[in-house]
């Protein structure tokens, strides 16, 4: 579990998170979804630790990450998983040395017990035999795809997703989703997903927050988005065309039972 407790953030005058509380569930999709410039990139690093907050908590199983020394930060991020957006592999590394590369770091397992876990992370993304290939000679789905066994490979507590669709086909974007879905559950980790993506929110939202300048706005399930009327929220929702159909049928099955 995932705590956030009244944070804020400004970059000189602009207040770009303000007074912010959240708590993100365990074993479940949380998606911080917004407009861009509303600051959930921000949050989502800030979450991390890559942005120091001006005030505030951030707590990790009840663990203030806040008030932790470097020593204890860099212990906690053995513990993150991140995919980020574009995947970013490293070109230079194959495929096998990418997903490595957090166990080289983190661990003293044998170079053997290391290609163990690579290679089971690597199944259970479906990239099999892929240990050779470099980052130039996959497609954009299978780079997230091994961006996902790199953020499992050390068995995190929290998996972070930064617009883990971006870029990519309708097809390939609801493959991607449904496995960042499957092993959240199937390793019961607290997942953060950052996404302008409505076609993700009805996908995988089990819990949804909307940030609105920098403040949260709403918060609630994928289900609750379709009977809210949080004018922003509406805004944001209903301007792609999946929403919009989907309020169409909804409409359409409310007139049909009048």
């Amino acid at each position: 579990m995932i705590e956030v407790r009244n944070i804020s953030k400004t970059f000189g005058e602009n207040r770009v998170l303000d007074d912010i509380s959240i708590l993100f569930d365990k074993g479940k999709t949380n998606l911080i979804i917004g407009k861009s410039g509303s600051g959930k990139t921000v949050l989502l690093k800030s979450i991390v630790g890559l942005h120091d907050i001006d005030q505030g908590e951030i707590l990790f199983d009840a663990h203030d990450f806040t008030r932790m020394s470097f020593r204890e930060k860099k212990f906690l991020r053995k513990e993150f998983g991140m995919l980020f957006q574009g995947a970013a592999l490293f070109d230079s590394f194959t495929v096998e040395e990418n997903v490595m590369f957090p166990l080289n770091m983190f661990t003293e397992l044998s170079y053997f017990e290391k290609l163990e876990r690579t290679n089971f992370c690597l199944s259970r993304v479906d990239m099999d035999k892929s240990n050779s290939l470099y980052p130039a000679e996959l497609s954009g789905g299978m780079r997230k795809r091994v961006g996902i066994a790199r953020a499992i490979s050390l068995n995190p507590k929290y998996l972070f997703c930064d617009e883990p669709n971006s870029g990519l086909d309708p097809q390939t974007a609801i493959r991607i989703d449904k496995l960042i879905r499957e092993i959240t559950e199937e390793y019961n980790i607290t997942t953060i997903v950052n996404t302008h993506d409505m076609n993700s929110v009805m996908e995988i939202g089990d819990k949804v927050v909307f940030i609105f300048e920098g403040m949260k706005c709403w918060e609630g399930s994928k289900h609750d988005i379709l009977h809210t009327d949080n004018k922003y929220l509406n805004d944001f929702v209903f301007a792609t065309n999946l929403a919009k159909t989907v309020k169409q049928i909804q409409n359409q099955d409310q007139n049909s039972g009048d």
